[in-house]
């Protein structure tokens, strides 16, 4: 069993920087994928960025150069590092550990960008 813990979203203007957190606890943080999802209103949730066990990133195109996913196995937390943000950017940020046919979600933070 994994829990996770998402915090860092809120309201910022268009063109800013917010970095999400997912603290992760209760099993071997580093052995596991790690992801943000997206899910925005009306919308299906979608893949973001993933990172895997060995720190191979991936990224879905909107994001692509804007976004950065990165982890610390230290301190069991993955990062999402988002600039230039845009309204379409707004969004439910959810995080995923997953390995071995194992899904763990995350509550989800709202990231919101507006002006």
């Amino acid at each position: 069993q994994v829990q996770l813990v998402e915090s860092g979203g809120g309201l910022v203007q268009p063109g800013g920087s917010l970095r999400l957190s997912c603290a992760a606890s209760g099993s071997i943080f580093s052995i596991y994928h790690m992801a943000w999802y997206r899910q925005a209103p009306g919308k299906q949730r979608e893949l973001a960025a993933e990172i895997t066990n060995r720190g191979i990133t991936t990224y879905v195109d909107s994001v692509k150069g804007r976004f950065t996913i990165s982890r610390d196995n230290a301190k069991n937390t993955v990062y999402l590092q988002m600039n230039s943000l845009k309204p379409e950017d707004t969004a439910v940020y959810y995080c995923k550990a997953f390995k071995s046919g194992y899904n763990y979600w995350g509550q989800g933070t709202q990231v919101t960008v507006s002006s």
